[in-house]
Formats: structure tokens, C-alpha cells, sequence
């Protein structure tokens, strides 16, 4: 089951009971590139979904929308005559992240820059925005603010450079919406149990609906790119669905087993495998055992059972009485 995406606060990890696989997400190696450039020269790295025309030319007014009426960039708040032909950044939070491109373009705005603010750090989510845009983290955003603060007719263009694989940045990476430990309820117990990719994943899609879920969006797909625990947890269904037929008498608790002691926390660089909510390493709270290996799972040397009997020791040992272990078991316990 999702861990839920209510990060990156501590102890906002849920479905914490010890017979349930906990799993989190983390991006791949799968970017989709959108960079800003700015007036200076500078050039900060964002991802975007954008496939339409692109902005043509290099030199765009650039303003905030904190000076136009609405720094989230919220529908209506913003003033048409400071944003007109303009790219506007706008920040991360409060409404939702395609609404803040369809705010601006109904200004009259021809471009937007989402800026992640502290709460999302790091972390990239590739959208299918109306107009050009891209998102940027948190750094690269407060160096887009600062240059627009200097008054000095700040300008910038996006470049959209399609679908990149490799190396670079390292990959995974543990998402910043990724809902955390410590376990609330019985701290002993490690919650997440591993993280799976989660990150701008390719999924399948209702064609009775916009990409963008907008009403003034006349687009309508197969398919969709999602970010969520809601993807990361179909991907260890999938390698559970192979280990029970690998080992068609292994217990939920040995598949369960497999997947955990053959996790790895180490990304593809060599290095610890990083937090996006604060650039830093990750710990077990976030990550919990690791990513998920279905190659390595499938021999995992050694896998630790667990049966109905131990799990009621384990509600005995943390109070559970006989009303309460009854709930679980249909029956009283002794």
C-alpha cells in the first residue's frame, strides 16, 4: 500500500501495520527537460510536459507574479496589464500546478515559470501545461526571483529539450511529497518499507478528461505522465504478482521479505541515494529499506517469515486487549 503523499513533513506516514508493504516514491532516470535562460546568460534547469509551439523569442519580459496580484498565480488575480506578453513565475503551492499556466494565459501572459518555495525543495514534476512553462527547485527559483527583483527589465525564454535518459541528474531520488517516518503509531516499526518509482511515470488515461483535468482544455490522451505513491505502488504489485509465481508457497510476509532485504540505497552514481526535500542524504525514515530490486528479490539467499501468531504477540506487546485483537482475527483471542 502508498505511504501517501502528504511529505515532507515527519510522521506523516501511513498504512504503518507491520503486515502491510509500505512503499514510497522516487524518480528515475527519465527527465524531461525544460530549461530557463535568463537575460544574463544564466541558464537553470526545469522540466516540463509542454509539446506545443515553442516561445520564439529570446528575449521575454519576465515578471513575478507576486508583483502582478498573486504570487500561487491563482485564476482572476492576476493583472492583465502587468502580465500581457509577458513569462510570469509563479509559485509552488495553493492551487494546482497546470491551474497556475491557465491562470496566466487568461491574463494574457505567454509563458509561466513554476518556482518551488522551501516545501518542495528540489523536486521536479513534469506537467502538460497549456502554455510554455517548466518548473524549477528551489534554488534555481530564488536566483529567478532575485534577478527579477534587481529592476533592471528582467527577461528569459524556456528551452523544451524533449525526453532525456542517462545519468545525469543521479537517479532515484526520493520525492519531497513522499509522506515520512518516523511510525506514529509504533515507532519500532520501520515505515516506509522501500520506494519504487513514483516520478513522472507513464500511465494510461481516461480520454473523457483533459491531461490537465482543466475545463479550457480541449486536449484529450491515451496516456499520461503521474507522480505519486498511487504509481510507485503498482510497480511492487507487479514484482510481488512475480515472486508468488516464482514461489507460489511463499507467505505475504516472505514476499514481503524478498522485496525489503534486497532493496539497495545506493542510486546510479554510487552515491547514497539523495532526498529531494532537502538535497541531502536520505535516511531510513525516508527511503525506509531502499529501492525495490525485482531481479535481486527473486533470490534473496534468506527470507524471514512471519505468521498470524506472531502478529497477535505483537498487538499483545503494545496493549492491544482481546475486544480489540478480535477486530483483526473475527474471532476472541484467548
Amino acid at each position: 500500500m502508498t505511504s501517501v503523499n502528504s511529505g515532507p513533513g515527519k510522521f506523516t506516514a501511513t498504512n504503518t501495520a507491520p503486515w502491510i508493504l509500505t512503499i514510497g516514491a522516487s524518480t528515475l532516470d527519465r527527465e524531461f527537460p525544460a530549461d530557463v535562460v535568463l537575460g544574463d546568460g544564466r541558464v537553470f534547469n526545469g522540466v516540463s510536459l509542454y509539446s506545443g509551439e515553442g516561445l520564439k523569442d529570446y528575449k521575454l519580459p519576465l515578471v513575478y507574479g507576486g508583483d502582478c496580484g498573486s504570487r500561487f498565480c491563482y485564476s482572476g488575480a492576476l493583472q492583465p496589464s502587468k502580465v500581457q506578453g509577458k513569462i510570469v513565475v509563479c509559485d509552488r503551492g495553493g492551487n494546482a500546478r497546470v491551474a497556475k499556466g491557465s491562470a496566466v494565459k487568461l491574463a494574457g501572459g505567454i509563458g509561466m515559470i513554476m518556482a518551488n518555495t522551501e516545501e518542495s525543495g528540489e523536486e521536479l514534476l513534469a506537467d502538460s501545461h497549456l502554455i510554455p512553462a517548466t518548473m524549477v527547485g528551489q534554488m534555481a527559483a530564488d536566483k529567478i526571483r532575485s534577478y527579477i527583483k534587481t529592476g533592471h527589465n528582467a527577461t528569459a525564454t524556456i528551452k523544451f529539450r524533449g525526453t532525456v535518459i542517462g545519468t545525469s541528474p543521479p537517479s532515484p531520488k526520493v520525492a519531497s511529497f513522499l509522506s515520512r517516518g518516523p511510525n506514529s503509531l509504533t515507532p519500532e516499526i520501520l515505515k516506509p518499507d522501500v520506494i519504487a518509482p513514483g516520478v513522472n511515470i507513464l500511465a494510461g488515461w481516461t480520454g473523457a478528461s483533459s491531461p490537465t483535468d482543466l475545463d479550457i482544455d480541449p486536449r484529450r490522451v491515451e496516456f499520461n505522465i503521474i507522480s505519486g505513491t498511487s504509481m510507485s505502488c503498482p510497480h511492487v504489485s507487479g514484482i510481488a504478482a512475480l515472486l508468488r509465481k516464482a514461489y507460489p508457497k511463499w507467505s505475504p510476509a516472505a514476499i514481503k521479505s524478498a522485496l525489503v532485504t534486497t532493496a539497495y540505497t545506493l542510486d546510479n552514481s554510487g552515491n547514497k541515494i539523495k532526498d529531494l526535500a532537502n538535497g541531502g542524504e536520505s535516511t531510513p525514515f525516508v527511503h525506509g529499506a531502499g529501492h525495490v530490486d525485482p531481479n535481486r528479490a527473486l533470490n534473496p539467499r534468506l527470507v524471514y517469515d512471519i505468521d498470524v501468531n506472531d502478529y497477535v504477540a505483537f498487538m499483545c506487546s503494545i496493549g492491544y486487549g482481546p475486544r480489540q485483537i478480535a477486530v483483526f482475527m473475527r474471532e476472541l483471542a484467548g
